[in-house]
């Protein structure tokens, strides 16, 4: 026969087992909730701190240049890989033992997959260009997202690389174009200081003196490996930076050192002119 202090005991037993009972959903639709905010389903919700879990991140300004006082740059080029010419200026790079960034489009890495894996096997920098190379100010988000989508994921699946920034085409952007770049991915929205206008002008010495003189400390060079003429003009660009005792690093090595705080920079260019839009 029951005591008194035996019933207390399973009225007890039973009334937690109720109350459980009715929070095990609510518990269930927290742990859900939790994982959209980069919370493990499994993670307790019991003995969590009060406070923020992180510092959510911020979007930073688009990234033209470094305010350094060393003579470190970055090369970058464009529209690639190409299927003869990229080849030929990994070659040069290596000769020299330069490291650059190789801003991709998507179908050309999904056309030349070996040479993408050699751009990163031999230590160079490649990030996102979108898929078809358009005018990204111009479209929806749902089809920003898709351009850099696309590009991301072969790009993974070829080189094993997540890529961390975005270079838009023609340097056409504008806050709805960051914001899907820097939700989708995290990226960090790149431009340049210098530009030779090699799409444009097909000549080798001129695509050399341009960028011979306009590299500075913290500068970033834009080039295309889709051209021949920037392809010759490269060598004796890199053999003169040299001698002058500049040192390139990948444009992501570039922003760590920028001391700018990317409210400003010492080399920022005016915007793209209209009109002025590679092919």
């Amino acid at each position: 026969m029951m005591s008194a202090s035996d019933h207390l005991s399973r009225r007890r037993f039973l009334r937690t087992l109720t109350l459980g009972a009715c929070f095990y959903p609510a518990a269930r639709t927290l742990a859900s909730m939790g994982s959209e905010f980069g919370l493990h389903p499994a993670t307790p919700l019991m003995g969590m701190p009060s406070g923020p879990l992180t510092n959510p991140p911020v979007m930073l300004p688009p990234f033209y240049s470094a305010a350094i006082g060393t003579p470190h740059l970055a090369l970058t080029f464009d529209d690639g890989p190409h299927g003869s010419l990229t080849p030929r200026l990994l070659d040069a790079l290596a000769k020299r033992r330069v490291k650059a960034t190789f801003y991709v489009i998507g179908r050309n890495v999904e056309t030349h997959p070996d040479i993408a894996r050699r751009i990163v096997a031999e230590g160079h920098e490649i990030a996102n260009h979108t898929w078809s190379h358009p005018s990204l100010s111009g479209l929806s988000a749902e089809r920003v997202a898709d351009e850099l989508r696309r590009t991301h994921e072969i790009a993974l699946e070829v080189t094993g690389v997540r890529m961390t920034n975005l270079r838009p085409p023609y340097g056409a952007f504008n806050e709805r174009v960051r914001q899907v770049a820097f939700d989708g991915y995290g990226y960090d929205t790149i431009l340049w200081s210098v530009d030779p206008l090699d799409w444009k002008y097909r000549n080798s010495a001129r695509v050399t003196r341009e960028l011979v003189s306009g590299a500075a400390p913290g500068a970033v060079l834009l080039c295309h490996d889709i051209h021949k003429t920037t392809i010759t003009a490269i060598p004796p660009v890199l053999d003169q930076l040299l001698a002058r005792d500049f040192q390139f690093v990948t444009v992501a090595q570039l922003m760590a050192m920028d001391k700018s705080g990317r409210q400003d920079s010492n080399l920022r260019p005016p915007g793209p002119k209209p009109g002025a839009l590679p092919s």
